[in-house]
């Protein structure tokens, strides 16, 4: 892990180059932008895309580029960390001994919204023109309209969240003009995943395979913005057939009021997935035709599932998860960022100065993202330097691999011990959690007296 990746720094240099002009604006570019664009266009030269971004740079630096311009330039860019994150991967695959399964191709099913995909292109691209110092609340406003009509439609709902958040992130910085300091990497993901995502076909999942086997929980990663709420559970799913076992991903999101923090977002996620629970509790599911996707990501239904027996996760992860093949990646998922693998570690020593963690492993450092760890959870960078084991998330970021802790196991007074990042997804008797999960209870009661009101009116 810790060997240098030849021509990761260009295409990461390459996909900076665009991140710059975007944040300049490109409806007047000027000469130092031009130089940016030509440069994303030499990196995909040799690639079947080359053609359409080098034309779409010349009509860039033009200031005359079209919605077809600048999909071709968010199509390069995504091309380029896409090539990042396979050949991170392979690393990956050579540190835990497992290889993906390979992804099936499917039929996409192709919504129809055209307008409202159009609508939703059209501003994205006059953000692109813009350009993050341009933006301004009228700019941001335009969004509210499309969020509105996408979110009705489950096919287009994955779109409509994305625009809202992002949406939130430039209106929380307006003025553009005022900003010390933009995020143009993280921005120029949002803005070139939204913008890919309104085309033809983007959308669809295909039709979904049916499972029938026992699902055992690894650990649950909690995704929180101001905006919405996200828990992943990651387990291995083993075939009733016999078959061989396979890292699945189980998901459940909700809209979030900004007000509902801590572990008072379980409150928002507990009523749609019994998964939760079960991870919390240290139990396993069985699943009856449950739907998924070929990329490995169930689509959960509790009709299809019921609760099983006793699980520890790291019986699983100790037995089960290193014979387990890895899921395959969809194409548009293919980022640095999204690189997420379970591993199980054991028998490494711990350093820790002030708030950073690191393990050792076999004689090599590997960080630890303690920051990840959520406030909805017990495990804190305490519980994890103290570990003796440790199911974590193998991730890249910020040019290094890093570990995301979802469960530790420690000795205390002789006695094995285990905090996991989830454990409150189905209670908790902690004081503090319990507070925060009545303050949310009754602010979502309040809202939705409110929402009430509105809708009699």
């Amino acid at each position: 892990l810790a060997q240098p990746l030849d021509g990761l720094d260009d295409a990461l240099a390459a996909v900076d180059a665009l991140d710059r002009a975007l944040t300049g604006g490109l409806l007047r570019p000027r000469p130092e932008q031009d130089a940016d664009l030509t440069h994303l266009a030499h990196a995909v030269a040799a690639s079947p895309l080359a053609s359409r971004v080098a034309e779409a740079a010349d009509k860039a630096s033009a200031g005359a580029a079209g919605e077809e311009h600048f999909v071709a330039l968010a199509a390069g860019r995504a091309a380029l960390l896409g090539a990042v994150h396979d050949a991170l991967a392979v690393r990956v695959q050579e540190f835990t001994g497992r290889t993906p399964a390979e992804r099936q191709p499917s039929a996409p099913d192709a919504p129809d919204a055209a307008n409202l995909l159009a609508a939703a292109r059209s501003w994205l691209c006059d953000l692109a023109r813009s350009g993050w110092q341009g933006i301004d609340h009228e700019l941001i406003a335009g969004s509210a309209p499309i969020v509105s009509a996408l979110l009705p439609d489950p096919a287009l709902r994955r779109l409509a969240v994305l625009l809202d958040g992002f949406a939130a992130e430039l209106a929380a910085s307006c003025p553009g003009a005022t900003l010390e300091r933009i995020p143009a990497r993280r921005w120029g993901d949002l803005w070139a995943r939204a913008l890919l995502l309104t085309l033809p076909g983007a959308l669809g999942t295909g039709a979904p395979d049916r499972l029938t086997g026992r699902l055992l929980p690894l650990g649950t990663d909690l995704h929180e913005h101001a905006t919405a709420v996200q828990a992943q559970v990651h387990a291995v799913f083993e075939p009733a057939d016999g078959g061989p076992s396979r890292l699945v991903r189980a998901g459940v999101s909700a809209p979030k009021p900004d007000t509902v923090v801590g572990a008072g977002v379980w409150h928002l996620l507990r009523p749609h997935m019994t998964l939760l629970a079960a991870a919390g509790e240290g139990r396993a599911m069985e699943l009856t035709d449950m739907p998924a996707t070929t990329d490995g990501d169930l689509l959960w239904d509790d009709a299809h599932a019921r609760p099983g027996e006793p699980a520890d996760p790291f019986a699983t992860a100790r037995v089960a998860l290193p014979t387990a093949t890895a899921a395959a990646t969809a194409p548009l998922d293919r980022h640095p960022a999204a690189l997420a693998v379970p591993v199980f570690l054991e028998g490494y020593t711990v350093e820790r100065h002030e708030d950073t963690v690191t393990f050792t492993v076999a004689g090599h450092p590997l960080p630890v993202d303690t920051d990840r760890a959520p406030a909805a959870g017990p495990l804190t960078p305490d519980t994890v330097a103290a570990s003796a084991a440790c199911v974590a998330l193998l991730r890249w970021d910020a040019g290094t691999y890093r570990l995301q802790p979802l469960a530790v196991e420690s000795t205390v007074r002789r006695r094995t011990v285990s905090v996991h990042a989830g454990a409150w997804a189905g209670g908790t008797t902690d004081k503090a959690a319990a507070k925060a999960e009545k303050a949310a209870t009754d602010a979502v009661t309040v809202l939705r007296e409110r929402a009430g009101r509105l809708l009699r009116k």
